[in-house]
């Protein structure tokens, strides 16, 4: 996997392979166990799943882990007996491409394509391609577009037009929170925020957050939580983030987001890149394992966060006049006392930098809808 190419780059990468002859092709059933495919799939370009029925669900599953806990970030395309009802889902779990067996359906399909930005293949395609518009062109163009706009304006394109109705906010309700917080309630009060509690946030976050709702007006807040019967099962003592932080993100932060997205086809984030690592070369708008994130405060700097706050009087975090910079769960996050950058109090002690939310997806990109 090409883990340090763009999305664009990678997609074009793949594509060449493949209309070349080369690249690894594997197809896998829908009933796999994901975890015992990691060495099949290991520099694969492409991952066929077949579906011997539209009825079995067991592929939909099958992708997602494939995504989330595996990390494949290459072309995912399904095969077999689907149907165009299907489509939303497909693209959902992680799916690039659809080649049903099927071919009664193709005026289906097609429709199905233009409403989610799905690819329908024919079934006598001999190589499973993607037209260019979705090799990430798209979102160079967008890229290229947003460079010279501001923030406000690139969150009233993306709410107001690109992704009108399928858009929502992910917030942490952390240090520079407020900042994307405000700038939507200046736009539409009402535009879905998403606050993943974990059930490990500091009391002072859950006090910030109902201040900060009150404060903007904000109509739409929205709670996800991790599954009660999952959390009993992974998690029954308590201490799987001392045991596991992978699996704990996995559980309380990656799979209530994933449930969260039906509907949505990006989100909002207020990452950037001065927050160093992985997100230092981030992009304002890129493909994530689970769809898009519009990224409007990607090039600002820590300069330009703190003159908002004061422009707007804004209020602070409570725990940011003790030393903590940047603000998860209280099971991981320290304060940052000593340097090492902004994130440098979470996960202290770990090579660990990231909760697996926004995982990167070299995949092609998905086109955004205009309507």
């Amino acid at each position: 996997m090409l883990r340090n190419k763009s999305d664009a780059e990678t997609g074009r990468s793949i594509e060449a392979q493949l209309n070349s002859g080369g690249g690894v092709i594997v197809e896998l059933p829908g009933d796999a166990d994901w975890r015992a495919v990691g060495d099949t799939i290991r520099g694969a370009v492409q991952v066929d799943i077949r579906f011997p029925s539209f009825k079995d669900g067991r592929g939909f599953t099958l992708a997602s882990q494939l995504r989330s806990r595996l990390g494949y970030g290459g072309r995912l395309r399904a095969i077999g007996d689907l149907i165009p009802d299907q489509a939303q889902f497909l693209k959902r779990v992680g799916f690039d491409a659809i080649t049903p067996d099927r071919s009664d359906l193709a005026a289906d399909w097609a429709r199905a394509e233009q409403r989610f930005s799905v690819v329908y293949q024919p079934a006598n395609d001999a190589v499973a391609t993607i037209p260019a518009r979705r090799t990430g062109d798209d979102l160079d163009a967008l890229n290229v577009r947003y460079r010279q706009s501001d923030a406000l304006e690139i969150l009233r394109d993306a709410l107001q037009t690109t992704w009108r109705g399928r858009i929502a906010l992910l917030s942490s309700f952390g240090t520079e929170a407020a900042v994307s917080l405000h700038l939507i309630s200046r736009i539409d009060p009402a535009t879905p925020v998403f606050f993943i509690n974990t059930g490990r946030h500091f009391a002072q976050t859950e006090q910030y957050l109902r201040t900060l709702v009150d404060r903007l007006k904000l109509t739409d807040l929205r709670v996800l939580k991790p599954d009660a019967d999952e959390t009993r099962t992974e998690d029954a003592d308590g201490y799987l983030w001392q045991r596991d932080a992978d699996a704990c993100c996995a559980l309380r932060k990656v799979r209530p987001l994933a449930r969260a997205l039906d509907g949505f086809d990006a989100l909002v984030t207020g990452r950037k890149r001065f927050h160093g690592g992985a997100r230092a070369a981030l992009p304002v708008v890129e493909r994530v394992a689970d769809g898009l994130r519009v990224n409007p405060l990607a090039n600002w700097s820590a300069e330009q966060i703190q003159a908002y706050f004061q422009t707007h009087d804004l209020p602070r975090h409570p725990l940011t006049d003790m030393g903590y910079s940047s603000i998860g769960c209280w099971t991981c996050t320290a304060p940052a006392y000593g340097g090492g950058g902004l994130r440098a109090g979470r996960w202290p002690g770990q090579d660990k930098t990231e909760c697996g939310i926004h995982a990167p997806a070299q995949g092609a990109a998905v086109r955004p809808e205009r309507r």
